[in-house]
């Protein structure tokens, strides 16, 4: 059996959604460093003791529905790219979710949430500069589905699955 590992939570995006960012992340994020499909983080680092906890509360959140989410352009990340995401309903649900976990947030958890997806990473400044100026330039805000929350065991490679949670 493999020991405790840390938790990470997510937003699980729509399908049609999570293929566009999936396809945005191929043609952008280093392929050496690309072992992830596209993800919104909404937790970096949970405790592994937490486990049965995440579940319960993400299905609980999975039960009030889908939050209004819209993708709401690039941002720099000074070394990569990402879309900003803007959804008050999802700030909502984190804060909610900080709160019951605050005696076990890491600082970067306790820090000021900025939602987004990562399409490129680790690059030179100026690759990630060019990138962005290019994505701005044609960029139009569109709606982004969050189809449910999943929570998911790190173990420094890809992320296994402890739980996923879909919204009616």
């Amino acid at each position: 059996m493999d020991p405790p590992a840390p938790i990470i939570v997510t937003a699980v995006l729509g399908r049609e959604d999570q293929a566009w960012l999936d396809a945005e992340r191929q043609a952008h994020f280093p392929p050496e460093r690309n072992f992830l499909a596209a993800h919104l983080t909404m937790f970096h680092h949970l405790p592994p003791s937490l486990a049965d906890e995440v579940r319960q509360r993400l299905g609980d959140l999975a039960r009030e529905g889908a939050p209004a989410a819209r993708i709401a352009g690039p941002m720099s990340l000074g070394r990569g790219v990402a879309y900003r995401i803007d959804s008050p309903e999802l700030e909502d649900r984190r804060a909610w979710l900080a709160d019951c976990w605050a005696d076990v947030l890491t600082p970067q958890d306790r820090a000021p949430w900025r939602p987004h997806v990562t399409i490129q990473n680790k690059v030179e400044p100026l690759e990630a500069k060019t990138l962005l100026d290019r994505l701005r330039r044609d960029f139009q805000a569109r709606p982004l589905a969050i189809a449910g929350f999943a929570s998911w065991y790190y173990r420094g490679g890809p992320w296994e699955t402890l739980s996923r949670h879909m919204v009616a």
